[in-house]
């Protein structure tokens, strides 16, 4: 199980700022938990959860708008990676939905410090499972996968071949995903951007955001941003600024001496 030295960070979402305002203050009086950002109402949910990609998010269920279940339910239409949810609601009617969705676990108001205490142990549990998980999985030996050192963009009518170390950064937005080069833009016909980071050279690409995925040796600047963050100005012909999530901020700092 993760020491009560890990991190876990957290975002808390309620329409509600009494309700907002109590589960903050019961949080941080748990010394593991990191708020990362309260948000007001589902849509906010969502935008976070991409933004700063929590460990757990404590969602509050019936919000106008866009209701807690609905969130869920757009992250994963979005093929968002999903944080572990406790759901928290005035109404018991809820559970049964909330497990059907897989919720690490559901909470009724008003909140009690005890059940919170057990609900954040419980999160704990699933995060060392899954930490366990990976560090066997590292272990095993994986065939790598080809590494290409051209790749093929189509820009306007036209099917070019890149050399992988020209491409300053790869996106992906509506399931179309954008290769940049020094003196190139166009599409690239891989599906995902992990397809393609698995294409490419690992020592050399870097997935610093879901939707972004980088060539280090063309960074030209890291610029700092709010709440600690960073993006990075990269050395295409507009001097894109790509921002860095909050969960690769670690490596950005190592990797940079930051």
């Amino acid at each position: 199980m993760p020491t009560r030295s890990t991190t876990m960070n957290t975002i808390l979402v309620d329409d509600e700022e009494l309700a907002r305002d109590e589960l903050s203050y019961l949080l941080k009086e748990i010394s593991d938990v990191e708020i990362l950002a309260v948000g007001h109402n589902g849509l906010e949910a969502v935008e976070l959860i991409e933004e700063f990609e929590p460990d757990v998010v404590f969602l509050d269920v019936q919000m106008p708008g866009l209701d807690g279940i609905n969130v869920i339910l757009r992250l994963r239409e979005k093929n968002v990676n999903l944080p572990y949810f406790v759901l928290v609601t005035a109404h018991e009617n809820y559970a049964v939905e909330a497990f059907r969705l897989e919720a690490t676990d559901y909470l009724l108001k008003p909140i009690d410090k005890a059940r919170l205490e057990e609900s954040v142990e419980r999160v704990r549990k699933h995060m060392a499972e899954k930490a366990a998980q990976a560090e066997a999985l590292a272990q095993v030996p994986v065939k790598p996968a080809l590494q290409r050192n051209k790749l093929l963009v189509k820009s306007g009518q036209r099917n070019f071949i890149v050399d992988a170390r020209d491409v300053v950064y790869a996106t992906i937005e509506d399931g179309l995903i954008t290769v940049v080069s020094t003196n190139l833009e166009g599409q690239s016909n891989y599906r995902t951007i992990e397809e393609l980071q698995s294409n490419l050279d690992p020592d050399l690409f870097w997935r610093v955001h879901r939707s972004y995925l980088v060539n280090i040796n063309r960074i030209r600047e890291v610029v700092p941003w709010f709440k600690s963050s960073y993006q990075l100005r990269m050395d295409d012909k507009k001097s894109t600024e790509i921002p860095v999530s909050r969960v690769q901020t670690k490596r950005l700092r190592m990797l940079l001496k930051l």
